[in-house]
């Protein structure tokens, strides 16, 4: 079953391929494991992002989501936030059990597996779970640093440095760009986006924080004493914010790319996590 169309294993910095609808996105097809087993109401998905104050953050999880909804109208689909904006998962996991749903699949728009998806999403889910014993919920697996996502973030660098052509320059530096966390292994996972960012494209690649170090200035300084010619800040973020906004400040002669945002690789990434936890569930079940 087609459910989006996602990148997952391109030569470093090649084109994109021909496909079907001329996206350039070969057509994604989940794994055999990965494909819903039975009903003919799917499970709802709840997309649980962090929330933010910023009203731009919302409307970037706003569209992310109708993505999703827009390639798999049969899915029941709605959005919750963790903190600062509604609807709260309370309210979303409340409004699908009113709709008579047996089954929620809570998959958090989350890129690492710190506390708000260790701790608090299952800490919420209990309770949840007591309100409605009759409503099973299924928490997927965080976004992590998913092939796809990483062809995401290399078409926004592409986007903001060339207009979405393909790079030939050897000799741009990218700083990638996340919140930060005081969790090692968190901050670990950034660096190994940016790994495979450069394995990827073959462009030299530093990581920085927006909350810890190291700081984007030092992630420049470093990209220039490695040899590059041009420096781009790249952030390893969903939806734009005050931090984002602060690493801007931070660098302004640096060249700055958006964030993930809607692509068709997330749409292909999510649903990719809610099929993979209803076929855990269903294997758990058998």
């Amino acid at each position: 079953m087609t459910v989006s169309r996602a990148v997952t294993g391109m030569p470093p910095d090649s084109s994109a391929g021909a496909s079907a609808d001329g996206s350039g996105y070969p057509e994604y097809r989940p794994s055999a494991a990965s494909r819903e087993v039975g009903s003919a109401r799917p499970p709802a998905l709840i997309a649980v992002a962090h929330g933010s104050r910023d009203p731009r953050s919302a409307a970037t999880v706003s569209a992310v989501v109708a993505a999703i909804a827009d390639t798999r109208p049969d899915i029941d689909i709605r959005t919750a936030f963790l903190d600062l904006t509604a609807p709260s998962v309370e309210q979303a996991v409340d409004a699908v059990a009113a709709q008579g749903h047996t089954h929620a699949v809570v998959t958090p728009l989350l890129l690492g597996s710190a506390f708000h998806a260790r701790v608090d999403l299952p800490g919420l889910l209990a309770a949840a779970r007591a309100r409605h014993p009759r409503l099973r919920l299924t928490q997927a697996d965080v976004l992590g640093t998913d092939p796809g996502l990483i062809s995401a973030l290399r078409d926004r660098v592409r986007a903001a440095c060339c207009a979405g052509r393909a790079v030939a320059d050897r000799r741009l530096g990218i700083a990638v760009a996340a919140v930060g966390s005081s969790s090692a292994a968190a901050n670990a996972r950034t660096a190994e986006a940016a790994d495979l960012l450069a394995a990827r494209t073959g462009w030299r690649t530093e990581i920085c924080f927006a909350t810890t170090e190291p700081s984007v200035t030092e992630a420049v300084t470093r990209l220039h004493a490695r040899g590059a010619d041009r420096v781009l800040v790249a952030p390893w973020f969903l939806a734009p914010g005050r931090l984002t906004d602060r690493l801007a400040l931070a660098a302004p002669d640096a060249i700055h790319a958006d964030v993930l945002g809607p692509h068709p690789a997330l749409t292909a990434v999510i649903l990719d996590r809610y099929h993979s936890a209803i076929a855990q569930r269903t294997a758990l079940s058998a």
